[in-house]
Parts: structure tokens; C-alpha cells; sequence
């Protein structure tokens, strides 16, 4: 089996697909094809992941949902205006963009949709699976990337323990994530779920997502806050230091922020960020993560931290940290990484949940480390096993 870099066609499906992330991704792969701009923020473009057999960045081919009717080029526009995409990027990349525009489906449920789940998801299976078929590929990833929805109380306890699955039944009973994430492994997908919404851990699920043969990643892509606080817990329990409160705030806008204005999507989301503290300090310290949307602000964000410790003899000191950054500029390359990771993990033959990807998740799979550092050790062995090495 050849560990170059292939340039047969992958599929990249795109829940989501014309939100900010979706647009930042589709724009950001086509000026790294054309030598626009470096690949900044890949980790997959690094010297660890050259012989992995990786599908090459020019062999991507795009499509998605979205309950949005803002076409793509004209998305990407207002991106630029918002300094997310550099000036002139989407003239530059405008054919890219219409392309990936014209395999668009309309998503669902939309308000007034009558269908239930069951054809719901029969019909985003038929539409994944003509993207398949009319564009020849061997495979396509399917990843969510739409705004943050509400958990619900049927999948809080996540996927222990589940019941047998069965087809769902008359009526509306899945969260739109898990309509999607049945669609994709009926099409024979690989999936990926980078927001904190429920997707394949609903516990209906759990069965159809063990016997598709079909490999999957984690849950809530980690590209700020949480990817700090990863190194920073690490650190202070290596350093026998007694964290007693950790704190936190996000201000933010655009849809994320909008989306979050919901307490039980906020708190779907910061479940994340204070499981990697428990994981990685051995106990939950005091304090809160608060999450403030400020429309103003579009898709920029500022995460602020405030650290109580002590110290030998019990000394007091603290740690304030201040995190400002562009979500859709941080999270379109890991999206890449993971689409290009999932699809040699596919054709390697490698099915199930993959803990080696915890790298890019506040909420990986079982069996991983909440360290970041522990989890890049496992991701570059991953990247070895996929050259063949280390099986």
C-alpha cells in the first residue's frame, strides 16, 4: 500500500457547510492548493504525517448541508470584511467556492418540517450517497460543523451502557446532529463530530455506529481555551502544585455566539472545557466557565482564565491568562487534519472510535490521555501505523 500523499478524490461532507468554519476550510484549501498562502495551523503538513499516505489537499472535493441559503462566495466575502479571510482570498478562490456552493443540500429539520427522523435521515443518506456516486469517490468524511444544539436529557449520560438499537420511530425523537451522524455511516462514512452536540453519543446510536465498520472521532474540536488548559493542567499536577479555583470567560459573537446564548447549548459546550481539568488535576477545582455573546465581536473570541494555586509552605499566587484569537481561522485547518486523518484511517481498514485523534478534541474518545502533550505522542504514532510502522 503506497504512504505518499494520494491524489485519488476524498469527499469532505460538510454539516454545517456554509457557516463560517465550513467557509474558512473550503477558502483556506483552495489557497493552499493554488500556493496562496502556507499551511499554517496543519499538523497534518508536518514532517511526522509526510510518508502517511495522507489524501493530498488538491484532491478534496466539498459538499455539505445547511438550513442557510447565503451562498458560499458571497459567505466568504463577508468573512474578508471581517478580517477572518485575507483581503482579495475570495475573489482569488471564487471558482473553488461555487463548486463547493453547488453541492450544497438543504438541511433540515427545518421549522414547519413535518418528516420524521426516520425519512430525514433517508433522505440526507441519499443525498451523501449521489455526492458519491456522481463525483466518483472512493470515500467521503462527513463532519459536523453546525452551530452548538442544546444536549438532550436522553443522551446526557453519553453512550455507556446503551440500549439495542432500533430504527427510530414515527415522530421526531433524534437531535438533528444524530440525523446526521445515522446518515453518514448509512452512506458508509467516516464521521466526525468537531461541535459539543450530541451526533453518534446518543445512546440510540451506539449499536448502528459499532457494526457499520466505519471509523469515527471525538466530540467539540479543541482550539483555544480548552487546548490551553491541556498544557496548564498537565503542568501544575507534575509540579505538585495545588490548583484550588480555575475560572473562566468567553466573550464572543457571530453564530457561535448567538448559538451559545442558549444555557443548555453553554453548558453542552463547557462540559468539555472543565472534564480536561478533572482529567488532567485528579479533581474538579472551584469555579465556573461563563460564556457572554457579544454580537459585536463576529467571529473573534477572548477566553480569559484565572488560576488560584498554592505553592510550597502554602504560598497563594495566581495565573491569569488571556486567549484572542479567530475561531473559524483556528478550527478550518484541524478540520482538514481530521478529514485527511479519518479517510487513510478508512482505507487502511481501521473502524471504530479512534482515541489517537484526542489531539483535536475537548471531549475524545475513550481510552485517551487529557494531556495535550500525551496526545500528540499519540497522534504521531497513529501517523506511524498509518505508514505501516509501529503495528
Amino acid at each position: 500500500m503506497s504512504t505518499t500523499a494520494t491524489e485519488d478524490p476524498t469527499g469532505v461532507w460538510l454539516i454545517g457547510a456554509r457557516g463560517s468554519v465550513a467557509t474558512t476550510a473550503v477558502a483556506g484549501c483552495a489557497a493552499m492548493t493554488a500556493g496562496l498562502h502556507p499551511p499554517t495551523g496543519m499538523v497534518t503538513e508536518t514532517p511526522a504525517f509526510a510518508g502517511a499516505g495522507l489524501p493530498a489537499l488538491s484532491s478534496l472535493v466539498f459538499g455539505g448541508h445547511d438550513t442557510m441559503e447565503c451562498p458560499l462566495p458571497k459567505r466568504a466575502e463577508h468573512l474578508a470584511a471581517q478580517g477572518v479571510l485575507p483581503h482579495g482570498l475570495p475573489a482569488a478562490v471564487r471558482a473553488e467556492l461555487v463548486a463547493a456552493d453547488a453541492e450544497i443540500r438543504t438541511g433540515g429539520p427545518l421549522p414547519g418540517d413535518t418528516r420524521t427522523d426516520e425519512e430525514l435521515i433517508s433522505a440526507f443518506t441519499s443525498e451523501i450517497s449521489d455526492f458519491l456516486r456522481r463525483r466518483g469517490l472512493a470515500r467521503a468524511v462527513v463532519v459536523n460543523v453546525a452551530s452548538t444544539e442544546p444536549a438532550p436529557p436522553s443522551a446526557a449520560a453519553g453512550p455507556a451502557a446503551p440500549p439495542p438499537f432500533e430504527p427510530p420511530p414515527p415522530g421526531r425523537l433524534l437531535p438533528a446532529s444524530s440525523l446526521y451522524a445515522t446518515a453518514a455511516l448509512r452512506a458508509g462514512c467516516p464521521y466526525v463530530n468537531f461541535t459539543p452536540s450530541t451526533g453518534l453519543h446518543h445512546p440510540a446510536l451506539a449499536a448502528l455506529a459499532a457494526r457499520s465498520g466505519l471509523p469515527h472521532a471525538g466530540r467539540d474540536g479543541k482550539t483555544g481555551q480548552t487546548l490551553l488548559r491541556s498544557v496548564l493542567g498537565p503542568m501544575f499536577a507534575q509540579r505538585a502544585l495545588d490548583v484550588r479555583a480555575w475560572s473562566g470567560t468567553n466573550l464572543l459573537g457571530g453564530g457561535d455566539g448567538a448559538a451559545l446564548a442558549d444555557p443548555d447549548a453553554a453548558a453542552a459546550k463547557n462540559a468539555g472545557k472543565e472534564r480536561v481539568l478533572a482529567d488532567t488535576l485528579g479533581a474538579v477545582p472551584q469555579g465556573e466557565v461563563h460564556i457572554d455573546d457579544v454580537p459585536a465581536l463576529g467571529d473573534w473570541k477572548t477566553a480569559w482564565d484565572h488560576i488560584a494555586f498554592d505553592g510550597f509552605l502554602g504560598t497563594r499566587m495566581t495565573l491569569q491568562t488571556t486567549w484572542q484569537g479567530c475561531d473559524s481561522a483556528l478550527a478550518a485547518p484541524l478540520v482538514l487534519d481530521l478529514v485527511r486523518l479519518l479517510s487513510r484511517a478508512h482505507a487502511h481498514g481501521l473502524t471504530g472510535p479512534r482515541p489517537e485523534l484526542a489531539f483535536y478534541f475537548k471531549d475524545p474518545d475513550p481510552g485517551a490521555s487529557a494531556a495535550l502533550a500525551d496526545q500528540y505522542a499519540a497522534l504521531t504514532a497513529f501517523a506511524a501505523r498509518l505508514q505501516g510502522r509501529g503495528e
